[in-house]
């Protein structure tokens, strides 16, 4: 703590994210990036961006950005919010959409809902804008339930598919929750980050539902982190609202390489199909070969899996896998601290891990399956 910072800054817990290492080389699967390269249309993009025209601020309405997504998504152009990477959109979108503790209208001092296991940046930005906020149980196999979202809240979001499960909610669910949200004029926030590799969007249900909003990032299913591109979509009342929040804070968010970079990508469809087939294949490989290992598997629609092996703690696991090479995702919180979540990387990449931990299942102490906990075999080695 300083004596220099402000009452808010003091109390906030920031989010921590997935260990980048730079001093040896890693087997990273610890940040969900995808493993394959980016569409060669938004590199040659980006190469020709970078030129003269850098001397000029970019266009604050990212609007070559804005018509490529909504050509791609069959939307209008002013039902599209562009930003710098969903982490942004979503941070705008908490405050543009979700009443504070200190707002005075009715029903203001509703909790926001969202799941209590689910992308770990959602009660940092409701602690940045002092949002109160309710978590909601996910159900035994990690499942949201649609039907404790139909309450009286602040504004609902969550991911689908959800992280770090990477469970799916069924359409249906979502629009049910929509629905209900809807009546009472709160927003629901569906963070579509892991959209390209399982689950239904709910983009085409916009029209229907004046509440409903969906973030998407370019950082995973278009190869994209370190270009750090994101957008939402839905009604252009909300989308006005997110503009409002942007314009209060920083109106040139995105720069002229990631504006042209991020169209390039948005419109080559085909690139990306061809590639996240692949990453999609090789999590339903490396699930089977896990299970066969004896690993617990939650079944994953995303780019990465959730697993624990039920004799062995999650932070034995966890240390073994970095000393051999490997970097895996790792929570220390209540319920699933003996879960691993573990990236999709090239086949070559998860087949070192497989071979790693079929290693580390052999080693595996004999007896109860029901859960080693911390620590249980903390220290024995594998």
């Amino acid at each position: 703590m300083s004596r220099f910072w402000s009452k808010r800054a003091r109390g906030l817990e920031p989010y921590v994210p997935g260990e980048q290492p730079r001093e040896r080389r890693f087997i990273k699967l610890n940040t969900n990036e995808n493993p394959y390269p980016p569409s060669p249309r938004a590199l040659a993009a980006i190469r020709e961006a970078a030129g003269e025209d850098l001397r000029l601020y970019p266009d604050p309405l990212c609007t070559v950005l804005r018509e490529a997504v909504a050509e791609t998504y069959r939307v209008k152009p002013e039902q599209v919010f562009a930003g710098n990477g969903s982490d942004e959109v979503l941070a705008f979108a908490f405050a543009a959409f979700f009443p504070s503790a200190g707002e005075g209208e009715a029903g203001a001092a509703r909790p926001v809902l969202f799941p209590d296991i689910t992308y770990s940046f959602y009660p940092v930005y409701a602690g940045l804008w002092d949002i109160p906020f309710r978590t909601v149980p996910l159900t035994g196999d990690f499942s949201v339930n649609a039907e404790d979202y139909l309450y009286p809240a602040g504004g609902v979001i969550f991911p689908n598919p959800n992280a770090p499960t990477g469970r799916a909610l069924a359409l249906r669910d979502i629009l049910s929750v929509a629905g209900y949200q809807g009546k009472a004029g709160r927003v629901v926030i569906v963070d579509e980050a892991y959209g390209a590799f399982g689950g239904e969007s709910a983009v085409p249900h916009i029209g229907e539902f004046p509440n409903l909003l969906t973030v998407h990032t370019l950082s995973k299913a278009a190869s994209l982190a370190g270009l750090r591109v994101g957008f939402a979509i839905g009604r252009e009342e909300l989308i006005r609202g997110l503009s409002r929040i942007r314009d209060s804070f920083n109106s040139y968010t995105l720069d002229r390489l990631a504006l042209a970079g991020a169209a390039a990508a948005v419109s080559d469809g085909a690139h990306y199909d061809e590639i996240n087939r692949k990453v999609i294949a090789t999590r339903e490989r490396v699930s089977g070969r896990l299970r066969e290992l004896g690993f617990e598997v939650i079944p994953s629609a995303a780019n990465f899996i959730f697993i624990r092996h039920p004799r062995l703690s999650g932070a034995e696991v966890f240390a073994a896998l970095r000393e051999r090479g490997i970097l895996v995702r790792r929570f220390d919180t209540p319920r699933i601290r003996d879960y691993l979540r573990v990236s999709m990387g090239t086949d070559k990449d998860m087949d070192e891990f497989l071979e790693f931990m079929e290693a580390v299942s052999k080693k595996a102490p004999k007896g109860n399956a029901e859960g080693a906990g911390d620590e249980g075999y903390c220290g024995r080695g594998i």
